[in-house]
């Protein structure tokens, strides 16, 4: 083996810089499931209850409107806490309102 291929393999196993110890893979730790269990027992300690059927909720902000299709939308109104979750798309605000239906003041 020649010395600039022996460099090359030691070089692509270190995850920090000059100095630091080389190890063959990086850990990846999770923090989301912590995060996830905290926000869970918060909601829970002050009494959000699951509001069934709700297809759809768009949330408007500046000229964009943030659209979640079949959310799991939760609700405290005693703490006027409002959760909506599910994923999210962000579309155009004229796009929107193409597909809105237009009625007629005689129609209604």
């Amino acid at each position: 083996m020649n010395k600039e291929r022996l460099m090359k393999m030691a070089g692509a196993v270190r995850t920090g810089g000059k100095g630091s110890m080389r190890r063959k893979k990086k850990a990846v730790h999770k923090t989301t499931t912590t995060d996830d269990k905290r926000l869970q027992s918060t909601l829970k300690r002050i009494g959000v209850n699951a509001i069934p059927a709700i297809e759809e909720v768009n949330i408007f902000k500046d000229d964009v409107v943030i659209q979640f299709i079949n959310p799991k939308v939760q609700a405290s109104i005693a703490a006027n806490t409002w959760v909506v979750s599910g994923s999210p798309q962000t579309k155009s605000m004229h796009l929107l309102t193409l597909k809105a239906p237009i009625f007629d003041k005689k129609e209604i």
